[in-house]
């Protein structure tokens, strides 16, 4: 018995999640939430702006270098 089901894994079938409607509602929801966040804590984020960037760095480092691999040059192995 055969149970091919390669149609389902091709990527021209799948929506990305965001074109989807569920994904249009969480980015609606997400923007307002964002709106009402910034607005609330307005004074805070000014007076603090510097910090939120310097935090930035190390968080955006440890979650978007998760893709480099070991850093090693695959064309140097003997």
């Amino acid at each position: 018995m055969n149970h091919d089901h390669e149609h389902y894994h091709r990527p021209e079938n799948k929506q990305p999640w965001w074109k989807t409607s569920f994904g249009i509602t969480c980015i609606f929801f997400f923007a307002v939430a964002a709106y009402f966040l910034i607005k609330e804590h307005a004074a805070h984020i000014g007076n603090n702006w510097v910090y939120l960037i310097l935090l930035a760095c190390p968080l955006m480092h440890m979650f978007h270098h998760g893709g480099h691999g070991d850093h090693k040059d695959k064309d140097k192995e003997d």
